[in-house]
């Protein structure tokens, strides 16, 4: 992933961690560019990236690594 507007070597050494989760955020919302993402780094940033990916992205990633359809993707039955 290439980022134009971050220099991201001073960025991870002075906040590791922000980096960590702007970077996950940068990946799921802007493409992998043949890069994978680490399922266990992603499980334990997930409460902190959550609200900031992309709807649809989002939804899928929770079905994919939980296994449960989110709130937005399940319908209702009308009685």
């Amino acid at each position: 992933m290439i980022n134009w507007s971050t220099d991201e070597e001073e960025f991870k050494k002075k906040y590791p961690k922000e980096h960590n989760i702007w970077r996950l955020t940068q990946l799921i919302n802007y493409g992998l560019d043949g890069e994978r993402l680490d399922t266990f780094e992603v499980k334990k940033s997930w409460g902190e990236i959550k609200n900031k990916i992309d709807t649809p992205a989002r939804d899928y990633l929770e079905y994919l690594l939980w296994g449960t359809l989110p709130s937005s993707m399940r319908t209702r039955k009308n009685s």
